[in-house]
């Protein structure tokens, strides 16, 4: 069956397309920006074909495939800061546009649980998607899901943030919200399970777990799992906005993530049971255990994807490949070289670097500049990485995004994604027994050159003892 798999970069996909895979599909991967997908995961895999197809540009579905089976649409964009309610539209109507040409015989859409009459923002974007999809020829199939539980997904990491770092929360009094949490297993079941189960072409289901609880038991629950004692205190009054910098500042998520859920953690969501898992012959994991499970992958390095591989805001305007090609000229430069006497143990430093590992040297100026870069809206060091010793094109790296990465090569380039007059891309690689590290800084007006001067010494100081410490 041939399946097409919209958001292919996305945190639903990444975990859905090896299942997908696995049965035998023949899966095209669609995506903004190719260079970002990872196909070296999937190079087993002789049915993957990814192709470049912007859902926001109507003139760019001319590469639309037309003999697909089937599609997911797993388009999302709550992470992205200003209107994402008007550009999900539009990307569901130009989707529907480009399905109703094509052989398909049915459409999975994943959404969230709706079932509040107060609805947030995010869930009425989500309702609004389902009921642009619904007017396609093709059948709708929608699975409406909750909170999420799983390594590397939004709700999840937060939700470690806040237990792993707060012995005693104070705490808004949303956190006695309802909401009916589902393993991120469980959901990619249901994904691949509904897949041309006639019975389920045009109806909506909710998808969930067998527990239903108030955001304050699964913190405390979580704590559990954790082997940690945690005590909450629950204030009256906490507007939305106070809320919003309270998860922005103590978790790694980014403010317009942490605007979209709070808003969202005010409504109950809690599912209207059916029987479909019965049907599909799903058994649902409980919370605690879908916990355990999610830091069985993390102490494995096995976690697939993460919500912080998915790139939005300023950075979303360019694709990878215009990050690619390191400026040369109207830029500033710091460039170091030391012999290494292991070439093989240097590389493998650099492809470590960042997360749990630090930055070798100085971390604690690295933590500063990271709480700055919070303070002033950007994402700070706090996303880390998924795994310790493997990075690909597209992940995160805390405040920083993978643009290159070679093994083979000993080479490793890094675009800035923190808060800057300019722009920064920093570059490792070995070549022989020397260990080369570049930083490059392309200034945006006077502000920009004053900046560079300003931390010109702070940069000797650190670039000195990181390219030290990887060399030796």
């Amino acid at each position: 069956m041939k399946i097409l798999l919209t958001g292919a970069t996305g945190y639903i996909a990444q975990r859905l397309l090896p299942v997908l895979l696995d049965a035998g599909h023949q899966v095209v991967c669609s995506v903004r920006d190719a260079s970002r997908f990872n196909k070296n995961k999937f190079a087993q895999h002789a049915g993957l074909e990814v192709i470049e197809i912007d859902l926001l540009d109507q003139e760019n579905l001319s590469d639309f495939p037309n003999d697909i089976d089937a599609a997911y649409y797993l388009v999302h964009s709550m992470s992205v800061s200003g209107s994402f309610s008007e550009s999900e539209e539009l990307s569901a109507r130009n989707f529907v546009k480009a399905i109703d040409q094509t052989a398909a015989k049915q459409v999975i859409y994943l959404s969230g649980i709706i079932n509040d009459e107060k609805l947030s923002k995010h869930l009425l974007s989500r309702k609004k998607v389902e009921e642009v999809l619904s007017t396609s020829k093709i059948p709708l199939t929608t699975l409406r899901a909750g909170i999420i539980v799983g390594s590397g997904s939004a709700s999840f990491e937060i939700i470690r943030d806040l237990v792993e770092k707060l012995p005693v929360m104070v705490a808004p009094k949303w956190l006695l919200t309802k909401c009916q949490p589902i393993a991120i297993r469980n959901v990619v079941e249901f994904l691949s399970s509904v897949l041309h189960q006639e019975f389920t072409y045009g109806k909506h289901y909710d998808i969930y777990g067998p527990d239903v609880l108030t955001y304050k038991q699964m913190l405390l629950q979580f704590a559990e799992v954790r082997g940690l004692k945690r005590h909450i205190l629950m204030v009256p009054v906490m507007t939305p906005r106070l809320s919003s910098y309270w998860l922005y500042f103590v978790t790694s998520t980014s403010y317009a993530l942490a605007k979209n859920l709070v808003d969202s953690m005010r409504v109950d969501v809690v599912a209207v049971t059916n029987n479909l898992s019965e049907k599909l012959h799903i058994d649902l994991i409980p919370y605690k255990r879908a916990v355990a499970i999610a830091f069985d992958k993390i102490e494995q390095n096995l976690v697939l994807s993460s919500w912080s591989d998915a790139i939005g805001g300023a950075y979303s305007k360019k694709t990878i490949k215009e990050h690619l090609s390191v400026p040369e000229f109207g830029v500033f430069t710091d460039k170091k070289t030391l012999k290494t006497s292991n070439a093989e143990q240097a590389a493998d430093r650099i492809f470590a670097i960042g997360g749990r590992s630090g930055w070798y040297y100085a971390n604690w100026l690295w933590s500063f500049r990271g709480f700055l870069d919070k303070v002033f809206g950007g994402v700070g060091l706090k996303r880390g990485r998924k795994n310790q010793t493997l990075v690909s094109v597209g992940d995160s790296l805390d405040f920083w995004r993978v643009i290159y990465a070679d093994r083979k090569e000993k080479r490793l380039l890094l675009y800035a994604e923190m808060r800057l007059p300019g722009e920064a891309w920093l570059e490792f690689r070995v070549e022989g027994d020397i260990v080369k590290q570049t930083a490059t800084f392309r200034p945006l007006g006077i502000g920009g050159r004053l900046y560079w001067y300003a931390v010109l010494p702070f940069h000797y100081f650190i670039f000195n003892g990181m390219i030290k410490k990887i060399a030796t």
